[in-house]
């Protein structure tokens, strides 16, 4: 058991190709508009606030106590740069950058943040999510590997993602102890009626020990030719790690594509940021 957690990895590397690319006929602002045309979704102002989106997610990690935070980010990614080191660094956190030169997959963006780990359990998530603090807190407390599993119905019920987008995520596959046996990437209607409705969803929030790292750079690419961070965690689980699964009833906020500002912006509107 390790003390708890000081460091979170923001993985900000993607495309941004679903928000460049979806629902051009969405009204946007010319600023919105002009940040998702290049694909930075963290940095899209959010509601009335105007606030980027990570900002909120940083908030969120501040007050969940975590202390230092690395965004993992490519070699185009000056804005987000200059956004937390000289338009609005933070005082809450210490911010960090860790460069993925090529996007070659989420097992690959964690392993460029190893020297920022240095060792220590470290979370991971997604840049486009908003994940429910006490959740966070959870995870920092936890002192071992681990995630939460979230509950189908309340992604739906109480977020922004619907029934489709959640048939979508991987699912997990939990041993009697409470503990992850396995991931299921993009389960098909079969394999979701087989594991059933109880089924827990990844939602990508992570908390990882130094073990990960080794598991990361011994992946290969998959079928989609990414180094993908579900089979670091399952040839982490044959290397002897062990992941905690916490049940978690709560939703989490999914900002994939442009139909989805307005409502975030909405579940958002009385989020107090400060960073």
């Amino acid at each position: 058991m390790s003390n708890p957690a000081r460091k979170a990895v923001i993985m900000a590397r993607g495309l941004g190709t679903r928000m460049r690319q979806s629902d051009r006929e969405t009204k946007l602002s010319p600023e919105q508009a002009a940040i998702a045309d290049r694909g930075l979704k963290g940095l899209i102002p959010i509601g009335g606030s105007g606030r980027p989106f990570l900002d909120y997610v940083i908030s969120g990690l501040a007050d969940a106590g975590f202390e230092q935070v690395c965004l993992v980010i490519g070699p185009e990614h000056d804005a987000l740069r200059r956004q937390y080191t000289v338009v609005t660094p933070p005082a809450r956190v210490g911010v960090a950058f860790a460069m993925q030169v090529e996007p070659r997959g989420t097992a690959d963006a964690v392993a460029v943040a190893r020297p920022f780990a240095d060792g220590e359990h470290t979370l991971v998530i997604n840049s486009d999510n908003y994940y429910p603090i006490d959740v966070l807190r959870a995870l920092r407390l936890l002192g071992s590997p681990g995630l939460p599993g979230f509950e189908r119905d309340a992604l739906v019920a109480e977020g922004n993602i619907d029934p489709d987008r959640v048939a979508r995520f991987a699912l997990l596959r939990v041993a009697p102890d409470q503990h992850l046996a396995g991931i299921v990437e993009k389960p098909d209607a079969a394999t979701m009626a087989a594991m059933g409705p109880e089924a827990l969803v990844s939602m990508n929030c992570w908390l990882f020990g130094p073990r990960i790292f080794d598991a990361c750079a011994a992946v290969t690419p998959s079928v989609r030719g990414e180094l993908e961070l579900a089979d670091a965690v399952q040839r982490a689980i044959a290397m002897g790690e062990r992941f905690r699964v916490l049940r978690c009833a709560r939703p989490v906020l999914d900002l994939t594509s442009r139909a989805d500002l307005a409502d975030v912006a909405r579940r958002l509107a009385d989020v107090d940021v400060r960073l």
